[in-house]
């Protein structure tokens, strides 16, 4: 499909709704803030691509171990971080339509200028050069100001404010020391997690693509200061960019974007971003950062604790660094169903289908009795969803006709479709058809399942 492409979102975003991806939140009191509800075939997916990034960083490699951390951390977490003073952006209203928007994108766009973090030459340039207001068209701008995007709630028995974590990179900075202490691990060495995090955006859109609510699986990959660690941040991307290929992206969708020297964290000797081709055109999907000692020796610094790491070989202790793999789970979600949206011609008529990767289908299977309102056949056809639900994620439909069900069935992406008819109930066979190629072949049921779980691999 076309990229750069509002048509295309809209389909995808049409579709998604229609078909149980993804619903907006709160849609019953005219939604809310930018959230939405992954649906029954959206919770499916999103699991499908969380329980492949799992296998593919923890469960399948000895230097990587895992942890679940809390959302809400002590307050003193961020302080240690810099979030509490230094996690914002800088925000301007437009007096006359009272949007909301990021001072720096503003001035980026219209003179080409980078003022990150001068918040009085932002002011200055939105109002002697009359940048117009993208929503109204006027220019009648307040004050620039920063705006720090933590959520702020309150915690009984405590009297600072607690903050939904904006990362979840803290709780596995915290939480170091007892890895170290409970597990024989050895740097390199790394620990993965997967958890909501929360950011006051001031302004999110675009979908899943940027929300306030949001879902990260995240690596911190502690090496020794002393280590070469070039080639090791260059494996990370091709990491990365593979990951991004097993959801269905293709090749020439992906690009790097390596942060200039002068817009990086204090902190980060490198960061590259992963960027995709999305219908609204290149943008962030994964970031890779070196972010040197910073975390575990202000945390130490912080908490009083010794969070040093002792290298028994050569009885050496120091402060590791860290190589920050992260990827968006509502990125990779929007980039699995954007990869996998087609429009095919067939005969008369337009065939939409999700052509996902089979192993993050939702669905992997739907048994169709050809006639509903035959008893023997629909018994046959529940007979055989028994014998495959175990295995995989099945569907039984016997709503419509075939040709509506194959439909339905190619607009969610299940890869196959069953079929009972009467020749199964004279012969044992019965109709596998092809999401992709729309092919159709005779397969004994004796064999059904071995040869559902030999294609779906």
């Amino acid at each position: 499909m076309p990229k750069n492409n509002d048509d295309l979102m809209q389909k995808i975003v049409s579709l998604a709704k229609r078909r149980g991806f993804v619903f907006p939140g709160s849609e019953i009191y005219g939604g809310f803030a930018n959230s939405y509800s992954y649906g029954p075939y959206g919770t499916e997916l999103k699991n499908n691509i969380k329980n492949l990034w799992w296998k593919t960083f923890v469960s399948d490699r000895q230097d990587i171990v895992g942890l679940d951390g809390p959302i809400m951390l002590n307050p003193k977490v961020w302080e240690a971080s810099g979030h509490t003073s230094g996690f914002n952006d800088a925000m301007v209203d437009c007096k006359e339509c009272k949007k909301r928007f990021r001072a720096d994108h503003l001035v980026e766009q219209s003179t080409g200028r980078d003022l990150e973090g001068d918040l009085k030459a932002m002011s200055d340039i939105l109002k002697d050069e009359k940048v117009k207001c993208p929503n109204c068209g006027k220019s009648n701008w307040t004050e620039v100001r920063n705006f720090n995007m933590m959520f702020k709630t309150e915690m009984n028995g405590i009297d600072e404010p607690v903050y939904l974590r904006p990362e979840t990179a803290g709780a596995i900075f915290v939480d170091f020391k007892n890895v170290i202490d409970s597990m024989r691990v050895k740097i390199p060495f790394g620990i993965a997690q997967i958890g909501k995090a929360f950011r006051n955006e001031i302004i999110a859109g675009n979908f899943i693509f940027r929300l306030r609510e949001f879902e990260q699986m995240e690596i911190e990959y502690f090496i020794d200061p002393k280590t070469k660690w070039e080639p090791l941040f260059e494996e990370w991307l091709v990491a990365q960019e593979k990951f991004a290929l097993a959801l269905g992206a293709h090749k020439k969708d992906l690009k790097k974007y390596e942060h200039p020297k002068e817009k990086l964290s204090h902190y980060s000797k490198k960061t590259v971003d992963i960027e995709y081709n999305f219908p609204f055109g290149f943008s962030e999907l994964y970031g890779l950062a070196h972010r040197g000692d910073f975390d575990l020796t202000q945390h130490s610094k912080f908490s009083g604790e010794d969070l040093t790491y002792l290298d028994q070989a050569s009885n050496r202790k120091y402060i590791p660094h860290v190589l920050e793999p992260t990827f968006g789970v509502d990125r990779s979600v929007l980039v699995a169903l954007s990869s996998a949206y087609t429009e095919e011609a067939v005969g008369d008529e337009t065939r939409i289908v999700l052509k996902f990767p089979k192993n993050l289908a939702p669905i992997k299977a739907a048994i169709f009795p050809l006639l509903k309102n035959k008893e023997n056949l629909v018994s046959k056809a529940k007979e055989v969803f028994d014998l495959l639900k175990g295995e995989f994620m099945c569907e039984f439909d016997d709503n419509g006709n075939i040709g509506k069900r194959y439909r339905r069935q190619d607009e969610i992406g299940t890869p196959y479709c069953v079929t009972i008819d009467f020749d199964t109930l004279a012969d044992g066979t019965v109709t596998v058809r092809d999401r992709d190629t729309m092919e159709q072949e005779r397969v004994s049921l004796d064999n059904l399942k071995d040869y559902l779980i030999k294609n779906l691999k």
